[in-house]
C-alpha cells in the first residue's frame, strides 16, 4: 500500500508522463501534417518528428518500469525482463538524445557564421553532416551493446535462486550503467561544445555589432540568444533527467525505497515533458500549429454548445 507522499509523487510522475506524451505527440502530428501538405519531408521536420516519437517511447519505458517496480516488483526479479528493458533503454534513450543533439547541431550550423574552412564545408554539406551523425549513433550502439550483452550473460550465470538486483555487485552495476549510457554522455558532450560555440559566436557578433540607437538588438543577436536559451534549457533538463535516472538505479540497493524511487522518477520526467513545450514555444511552425489546433477545439466546443442549446 502506497503512503500519501508516495501516492502524490506517483500522481505527479504520471501527469508528467501524460503531458510528455501529449506534447511530443503534438510535435509529431504537426510535422507529419505539414510534410503531407507540402508533399515533402524536410530534414528539420524529420529530426523533430523522430525526436518526438523517440521521447514518447522513452516516457512509456520509464513509466512502465516504475509501475512494475511499485505494483509488481516480482517481475523485476526475472533476468529476462531486465535484459529486455536494458536493450530497449539503450536503443530508445540513445536515439532520443541523438535526435536532440542533431537538432541542436543543425540549428547551430544555420545560425552561426564562422569563417573557418571546416565550418564552411559543413554548412555547404549539411546532408553529409547528417550521415556523419548517424555514424556516431551506430558507433555508440556498436560499443554499448557488446558490453551490455556480456554483463547480462554473466548475470544469467549468477542468477541462481536469487534476484537480479542482489546477485549483481555494485561495481558491476556501475560498470553496466556507465556503458549503457555511454552514447548519451557522448551526445551530451557534443551539446556542451555546441552551446559554448553559440555563446562564443554571440560574443563575437556583439563585439562587431553595437546596439542600435533605438536600443533594440539586431535580428542575428535575437536568434543567437533564442538558440542559447533553448540549448541551455535542454542541458539543465538533461542533467535533472540524468539525476532522476541515477536515483532510480541507486534504489536497487535500498530496500523499501519507493518514496526515493518515485522522487527520482518525477525528476526524470521533467525533461521529456518540459523540453517538448519549450520546442513548441521556440518553433514558429509548431507555435502556429498549436494556435490552429486550439482554435479548432474552441470552434468545435462552440458548435457542440450551440447544438445542445438548439436541442433544448
Amino acid at each position: 500500500m502506497l503512503s500519501t507522499a508516495e501516492g502524490v509523487l506517483l500522481s505527479i510522475a504520471t501527469s508528467e508522463a501524460m503531458l510528455g506524451v501529449i506534447g511530443n505527440g503534438f510535435i509529431a502530428v504537426v510535422n507529419c501534417t505539414d510534410s503531407t501538405r507540402n508533399k515533402m519531408i524536410s530534414m528539420i521536420n524529420f529530426i523533430l518528428t523522430g525526436l518526438a516519437i523517440s521521447r514518447i517511447f522513452l516516457v512509456w519505458l520509464l513509466i512502465s518500469e516504475a509501475y512494475i517496480k511499485i505494483f509488481s516488483p516480482n517481475l523485476l526479479s526475472s533476468i529476462n525482463i531486465i535484459e529486455l528493458m536494458t536493450y530497449l533503454w539503450i536503443i530508445i534513450s540513445q536515439l532520443s538524445f541523438w535526435f536532440a543533439t542533431t537538432l541542436s547541431i543543425f540549428y547551430f550550423i544555420k545560425i552561426v557564421n564562422f569563417s573557418h574552412y571546416i565550418f564552411l564545408w559543413l554548412k555547404r554539406r549539411i546532408n553529409t553532416v547528417f550521415f556523419l551523425l548517424i555514424g556516431c549513433l551506430l558507433v555508440s550502439w556498436l560499443f554499448t551493446f557488446p558490453v551490455a550483452v556480456k554483463i547480462i550473460r554473466d548475470s544469467k550465470m549468477q542468477y541462481i535462486n536469487t534476484s537480479w538486483q542482489i546477485s549483481m555487485k555494485k561495481s558491476e552495476l556501475i560498470f553496466h550503467y556507465a556503458f549503457t549510457n555511454g552514447g548519451i554522455f557522448l551526445f551530451f558532450m557534443i551539446m556542451l561544445v555546441v552551446c559554448f560555440l553559440l555563446i562564443f559566436s554571440l560574443w563575437r557578433h556583439n563585439k562587431r555589432t553595437q546596439l542600435s540607437e533605438s536600443g533594440f538588438r539586431d535580428l542575428n543577436t535575437e536568434v543567437h540568444v533564442k538558440a542559447i536559451k533553448v540549448l541551455m534549457s535542454f542541458i539543465i533538463l538533461f542533467v535533472l533527467h540524468f539525476m532522476g535516472v541515477t536515483i532510480n538505479i541507486i534504489c536497487l540497493f535500498i530496500p523499501e525505497s519507493n518514496l526515493l524511487f518515485m522522487f527520482g522518477l518525477t525528476t526524470a520526467f521533467i525533461y521529456p515533458c518540459c523540453h517538448s513545450l519549450i520546442l513548441i514555444l521556440a518553433n514558429s511552425q509548431l507555435k502556429q500549429g498549436s494556435v490552429r489546433i486550439l482554435q479548432q477545439l474552441k470552434c468545435s466546443k462552440k458548435g457542440k454548445l450551440h447544438d445542445s442549446l438548439e436541442e433544448k
